[in-house]
């Protein structure tokens, strides 16, 4: 529910730095400005304007920072009511002060996302546009900052005005048949309708089959490094990341957590994770670790598999193979330095599938031959580059096209059996409501909670 108080919440991240933003927004943003800060000179504020002046707790009489403020008055604003921002020195502890000021003069703090939900419910912007700014905050990848551009400026939201429109249009037709049946007026006949509601279907299905390349963009590809303990995985993870992020030792089962770091692989980013060895282990702590490597495999869009191959494959390396079926990635026999005993016929004979490459993560041969495969292998998932088509990359995107999917099949369903217009009508709208959703044409409280939890507070 909209309440039509005052709030605040610095605008900047936490910690020390040399600027801090707190920003107000609400009808008291004004007051509560004029009872903290004082302008160095009397002179009339000009809205977007920044001007300096002191900060001070009447209370006590205390000068707290001098800094300089900016109004943005309603509906042209931000949030489209009443916003301040101050500009202060960047001390934790001063920021803390300056909020708390604020809120005994009768601001209250900012829950996480509240600004961009207010901003949405004053219609300064729409959910896809919300969502943009959160993928802005979050990008971690040239890819992943173009695609949140692009849903910025509109195109996904253009998009989705377009399809609904088309819905809406189809609708009318059928509306005016239940109006105005005995009227002499041209009515498109079932196979029209039906025709008019594939085209649309037929867009719905592309943008919904587009969430897996957006998605990849939007979050990363997520890597899992797997094999049974001291074949060389964090030795690879720590080639990759250049850096020794991993504990490195020849003692097995050394790691017993999923450790996680991201590089940049072109426009987009790799979340690689060196996952604990997978064997069978009487170790508590052990079997915790491998419970997680497990679910990191499952859930990775990647899998680099590491063999030893200076050994002869064992029952562990059986039992990971049972995990690679048909999953995209790279087998990398490792230990390349040391005589050759595991062979790629022999990965082959338990069933990895994969590309092979052989490497030796001691004296780092293979690391640019591993670069390319795991190229090769992100053009293979149709990860997104700048240019292509819009793609979706939230799920709550995903859920609202495929209701649309099935309710306009439904429709074109009805139409081809020359049901009555009403029900054919029935589903129509509904399609269109699932397409409103993802705007917010549409909207309840719980799709708003959900857009909007994933935020910081002061956004």
């Amino acid at each position: 529910m909209y309440v039509e108080d005052t709030i605040v919440a610095p605008a900047t991240p936490p910690g020390n730095g040399a600027v801090a933003i707190i920003r107000l927004s609400g009808p008291d943003a004004m007051r509560i400005l004029r009872a903290m800060w004082k302008p160095l000179r009397e002179i009339e504020m000009v809205a977007r304007r920044l001007t300096l002046g002191d900060i001070i707790d009447a209370e006590n009489g205390v000068q707290l920072d001098r800094a300089m403020a900016v109004i943005f008055p309603k509906p042209r604003s931000l949030t489209g009511e009443d916003v301040i921002e101050l500009q202060c020195h960047g001390g934790s502890y001063l920021v803390r002060r300056i909020v708390g000021l604020a809120m005994r003069l009768g601001a209250r703090l900012a829950e996480p996302g509240e600004f961009s939900r207010r901003a949405f419910l004053n219609g300064r912007i729409d959910l896809t546009e919300a969502e943009a700014i959160a993928d802005l905050i979050e990008a971690r990848s040239e890819g992943a900052l173009a695609q949140a551009m692009e849903q910025l400026t509109g195109v996904l939201a253009e998009k989705m005005r377009t399809l609904r429109g088309e819905l809406i249009a189809i609708r009318a037709h059928l509306e005016a048949e239940i109006d105005f049946s005995d009227e002499n007026i041209a009515i498109p006949s079932r196979s029209k309708i039906a025709s008019s509601i594939e085209l649309v279907r037929n867009d719905v299905a592309v943008l919904h089959d587009s969430y897996a390349r957006g998605r990849v963009v939007r979050e990363g590809v997520r890597v899992a490094i797997v094999g049974k303990p001291n074949v060389g995985k964090s030795s690879i993870l720590n080639l990759l990341l250049g850096t020794d992020r991993a504990i490195v030792t020849p003692i097995p089962g050394t790691t017993r957590d999923v450790i996680e770091d991201v590089i940049l692989a072109g426009p987009f980013s790799l979340v690689l994770q060196d996952t604990a060895g997978i064997r069978d282990s009487i170790d508590e702590v052990e079997r915790l670790g491998i419970e997680r490597s497990c679910e990191s495999l499952r859930r990775a869009d990647l899998v680099l598999a590491v063999f030893d191959g200076s050994e002869v494959l064992n029952k562990d390396d059986v039992a990971i193979s049972h995990h690679l079926k048909s999953r995209p990635g790279l087998a990398l026999i490792n230990k390349s330095d040391l005589p050759s005993v595991a062979q790629p016929a022999d990965l082959r004979r338990i069933g990895i599938e994969m590309p092979m490459l052989p490497f030796s993560a001691l004296r780092t041969e293979g690391v640019e031959a591993l670069k390319a495969e795991l190229r090769r292998a992100l053009e293979s998932l149709g990860a997104k580059g700048k240019g292509e088509e819009i793609a979706i990359s939230r799920e709550r995107h995903r859920d609202a096209l495929a209701r649309a999917l099935e309710l306009l099949a439904a429709a074109k369903q009805s139409a081809l059996m020359d049901m009555p217009p009403e029900i054919i009508a029935v589903d129509v709208a509904a399609a269109a409501d699932a397409l409103g959703l993802i705007t917010g044409a549409v909207h309840t409280e719980d799709v708003l909670d959900a857009v909007f939890r994933e935020f910081c507070i002061g956004k």
